[in-house]
């Protein structure tokens, strides 16, 4: 059995999770998250946690059994706390500024890049070349972050372009004559 799937999950107070036949939903102070439920694995709750275990003991079921336990344990964690992405941007003249369910984003382009944010993801910018990234959903808030770094990725002689907060950038020798 997965290593994973022997440690339940386990739900704090002020989260209620709801198992159908066919999904379960988790809903919390932050929101509502709900997942389908695979036929290799079943779901049991005891008492405030949740069990999970392979339907047989086939190679699918096993890795299912993990998969589906950390998909869970993200959404009664992002249900209760949240999730949030931090991006940095590094080069003169690069702004952000969050607008509503908007981003603006200043990148060296000749024109002024317009992100929308999907609904259950907020931005905030602190400063103009910070944005904090925030939501419920751990896949969507990394998905936005991904897709705003892939404006403009550093690139590796100086740097420049949006990164996440403490990632490693390797800067390339430029060419000696």
């Amino acid at each position: 059995m997965s290593r994973v799937a022997n440690n339940p999950v386990i739900i704090p107070d002020k989260v209620d999770v709801t198992l159908n036949a066919t999904e379960i939903s988790v809903k919390g102070p932050l929101g509502v998250l709900s997942h389908k439920l695979s036929g290799n694995v079943q779901v049991a709750r005891v008492e405030n946690r949740l069990e999970f275990k392979g339907n047989d003991n086939s190679i699918q079921a096993n890795a299912m059994s993990g998969t589906f336990r950390a998909l869970v344990s993200n959404m009664v964690t992002g249900v209760s706390k949240g999730f949030e992405k931090k991006l940095a941007l590094v080069g003169v003249g690069y702004r952000a500024q969050a607008q509503g369910d908007k981003l603006n984003l200043t990148l060296g382009f000749s024109h002024p890049v317009v992100h929308q944010l999907p609904k259950g993801v907020k931005a905030e910018t602190p400063t103009q070349t910070e944005i904090i990234i925030k939501g419920a959903d751990r896949q969507q808030v990394g998905q936005v972050a991904a897709d705003i770094r892939a404006y403009r990725s550093p690139e590796p002689y100086k740097g420049k372009g949006v990164r996440y907060v403490g990632e490693q950038i390797v800067l390339k020798e430029t060419k000696k004559k």
